[in-house]
Order: C-alpha cells, then sequence, then structure tokens
C-alpha cells in the first residue's frame, strides 16, 4: 500500500497551499462518525455498568477457546498483571468470570468466563457491531464502496 513518509520520499503532511490531504480529512471523519456520532463504548458502559477496559477484558476472555492466565490476559490486553488483577477480581465479584488454580503451574491461576458473563459479553458484542445510522442512509452502491474500502485497509499486508 503506498503511503507517504520517510521511506517514499514524500513527506506526510500536505504541502502549503497545494490540495488538501485527503488521508487526513478521511480519517478525521471516520474519527467523527465513530467517536461522535455513535459513541458504542458510551452505549456500552453505560448499559452493563462498567468500563469499557472491563468490557474489553470480558470479551477477550470469552472468545478465548480455552481459560486465559493473568499473564496471557495481561497480554491479550497490552496492560500490566497488576491493573489486570483489579480487573479481574471485580469481574469475579460481579459473576462473570471465575479464577482458578491452574494445574499446569500451581504460581499462576486460570480465568474463566461464567455463563453470565457470556451473556454479558454477547450484549457488548451486540452493542459494538450496531452499525451507525449513517450507513443505514447510505445507497447500496456507497455501502458497496465502503465495504470495499475498508476491506483494502484491514487485509494483512
Amino acid at each position: 500500500m503506498n503511503q507517504p513518509g520517510p521511506a517514499s520520499g514524500r513527506s506526510s503532511a500536505p504541502a502549503a497551499g497545494g490540495p488538501p490531504d485527503l488521508a487526513a480529512r478521511a480519517w478525521r471523519n471516520l474519527g467523527i462518525l465513530m467517536h461522535e456520532r455513535s459513541d458504542r463504548r458510551g452505549e456500552v458502559t453505560e448499559a452493563l455498568g462498567m468500563s469499557f477496559f472491563r468490557v474489553k477484558a470480558l470479551r477477550r476472555l470469552a472468545a478465548a477457546p480455552e481459560p486465559l492466565t493473568l499473564r496471557g490476559l495481561a497480554d491479550r490486553l497490552v496492560s500490566d498483571r497488576p491493573y489486570v488483577t483489579l480487573v479481574v477480581d471485580d469481574l469475579v465479584e460481579r459473576g462473570l468470570v471465575e479464577r482458578t488454580a491452574n494445574p499446569a503451574d500451581r504460581r499462576s491461576k486460570l480465568v474463566t468466563v461464567t455463563d453470565a458473563g457470556r451473556a454479558v459479553a454477547a450484549e457488548a458484542e451486540r452493542i459494538l457491531s450496531t452499525p451507525p445510522a449513517a450507513l443505514y442512509e447510505l445507497s447500496p452502491e456507497e455501502l458497496a464502496l465502503l465495504d470495499r474500502v475498508a476491506a483494502r485497509l484491514i487485509e494483512d499486508e
């Protein structure tokens, strides 16, 4: 994918008096759509009564094919273990996860989602995956174009 920057010899900023930076404008518009006009993070935290980080931790645990250690969860969340321990403690108190001894390593604990936790994670996924109303106002052709562009932007290199 062509990208302005030092490797290409082009600056990532538009030249003074030159055309507007379309990439920056598109990025800004996507940010407005995602974070200001359809704040799903705010919706999910309000609906579930917990911080978005706790929701994120619960979703990671629910999506894991097997129980995770606290270290494994911290790695997946790109966070430090002491903070993840506090988050898991809260999720245990809410009855959304259970912490058990790791049979493979007595020094670590495994974290498993409860049925109640799976239901809360599913509700979080439902809220977070609801498209903004503005997308439903696009024509089928515009949606198809947006889908193609978004798919290209996230494809593996």
